[in-house]
């Protein structure tokens, strides 16, 4: 406890001295020393991991990857809007098996290494799927879907990985973790406004599939880190043992659902997910055509885009701020509520009510994006905070990467449950007559969970929530350790800020 205070104390002490500057130099030098400070203290390999993973990759990456698939699927494999929005459902399904990569890294090393192997295979798998996509003239879609999901599986794996190493960073300098969390939090949002800002531009410059070829580089620097992140050597590990911590693991977390405690708010968050149906393909090819739409341009598209995950940020803003303290079942009534409200914008957009009220298709698109993800968002935070609070000790980590993977498997029924629709109504590249129609039946959709907000526990979000009568096992505890892949990463995120 000395030597962290006398460290507290240190850093306080220059963070004063760089405030006494004052002015614009304090904003300049603040944040190099502050990124300087945290790679003396943990090494700059890990401060590179997480600005390249989570703020390159993730971030940068997976804005410009989002804007640049939906052009390739409308202009390069010229599908349908439901097939595209079934094969995006596809390709976030690596995304829904975290806790499959969570319990690789923590149990499965690979010469010797936890860390460093996944990140070499996640830059390896991105880079080679991104190039197939990239250089092949005339991909059938089923190999674009493959190649599609592969990226996402190197961007799902090298997320999964830093946050088992920001986890245990967490426990050896517990003194940063917010700090830790900040970092990730800050790549990250940064990398998603400068990769929208700049999606339209490369789009409208080199086309869908030469982002795609751009979107090697991110992939080549996930490998890199992999080469140069430093972790200790562990030789002579025991296989044998991996599928006896798996089994306890599955077990463990087996035992925990069947729990009424668990199982009901696991229940809510699916069908909260499932039920708001995904029709963004269909919005898209409208927005983009020239004859029923308003036919935005690549750039503005990516504009608008930007402004969306500025909205989500003043949520996280707002709910840190103001709404953290409310009990779940209020906030998710009032944001569920909302959501369902909010999508009446879109109605209004395409039935061209907004030009009857003089106001522009852009502007009314700028304001109807920036308000549905903040809302969004505002759902998705007690969501999270919610799924820290249902994880019993020594199984933390993979159980709540568990109902993240459920959350994510909510999403995947939303996204084919839109294409269906979408398809039902005969919504096609051209023919938008029923458009509106799908707005409305997803809108009341999105009302529904508001019956079933009983399943969700009416308590202060401040209290415990795990299930008392779950027994903390032996085997819970070896499996978590010191090294959770999800829990301090992803909970300190809400309940330490």
């Amino acid at each position: 406890m000395m030597v962290e205070e006398e460290k507290l104390s240190t850093l306080d002490e220059h963070v004063l001295e760089n405030e006494s500057k004052g002015g614009i130099c304090s904003c300049v030098w603040t944040p190099i020393y502050w990124f300087k400070m945290l790679a003396m203290e943990m090494h700059w390999s890990f401060v590179f991991g997480v600005v390249v993973v989570n703020g390159i990759s993730q971030g940068l990456g997976g804005a410009l990857g989002r804007v640049s698939t939906d052009y390739y699927m409308k202009d390069v494999q010229k599908v349908q809007p439901s097939e595209a929005q079934v094969y995006s459902g596809i390709t976030n399904i690596p995304w829904i098996v975290k806790p499959l990569w969570g319990l690789l890294t923590d149990v499965v090393p690979i010469l010797g290494y936890r860390r460093r192997p996944y990140l070499v295979l996640a830059g390896v798998l991105g880079v080679i799927s991104m190039l197939f996509i990239s250089l092949h003239r005339e991909l059938h879609i089923v190999f674009a879907v493959l190649c599609l999901t592969a990226g996402s599986a190197g961007v799902a794996i090298a997320d999964v990985t830093v946050d088992a190493c920001v986890a245990q960073n967490s426990g050896t300098h517990p003194y940063l973790a917010a700090d830790m969390q900040s970092l990730c939090s800050l790549t990250s949002s940064i990398g998603a406004l400068i990769g929208f800002s700049f999606s339209g531009i490369f789009l409208h410059l080199i086309g869908p599939k030469g982002v795609f070829g751009l979107l090697a580089i991110p992939f080549c620097l996930v490998l890199l880190v992999g080469i140069v992140l430093k972790e200790p050597h562990t030789p002579n590990f025991a296989y044998t043992q991996v599928n006896q911590k798996v089994l306890d693991a599955a077990k463990a977390m087996w035992t925990t659902l069947k729990c009424p405690d668990v199982w009901r708010p696991c229940l809510y968050m699916y069908l909260s997910f499932s039920l708001s149906l995904n029709i963004h393909e269909g919005m898209f090819y409208w927005y983009t055509d020239p004859k029923a739409g308003p036919s935005f341009s690549q750039e503005t598209v990516g504009l608008i885009l930007s402004v969306g995950s500025v909205g989500s940020l003043l949520a996280a803003l707002l709910y840190q701020n103001g709404l953290k303290d409310h009990p779940f079942r209020d906030v998710l009534f009032w944001s569920q509520l909302l959501l369902s409200l909010s999508g009446m914008l879109d109605l209004m957009l395409v039935l061209r009510l907004n030009l009857k009220f003089g106001i522009p298709d852009y502007f009314f698109v700028v304001i109807d994006e920036s308000v549905s993800q903040m809302i969004i968002q505002l759902k998705w935070m007690p969501l999270l905070v919610l799924s820290s609070k249902l994880c019993p000790r020594g199984i933390e980590g993979t159980f709540f990467a568990l109902l993240m993977s459920i959350d994510n498997f909510g999403v995947l029924s939303s996204s084919w449950g839109g294409g269906f629709l979408l398809h039902i109504l005969k919504v096609t590249r051209t023919q938008f007559d029923n458009l509106w129609l799908a707005i409305l039946i997803r809108n009341i959709l999105r009302a529904a969970p508001l019956c079933l907000l009983f399943l969700v526990p009416r308590s202060d979000p401040n209290t415990s929530l795990v299930p008392t009568e779950i027994p903390n096992t032996k085997e819970g505890t070896e499996i978590s350790g010191s090294e959770n892949i999800e829990l301090v990463s992803l909970v300190n995120n809400i309940d330490g800020r």
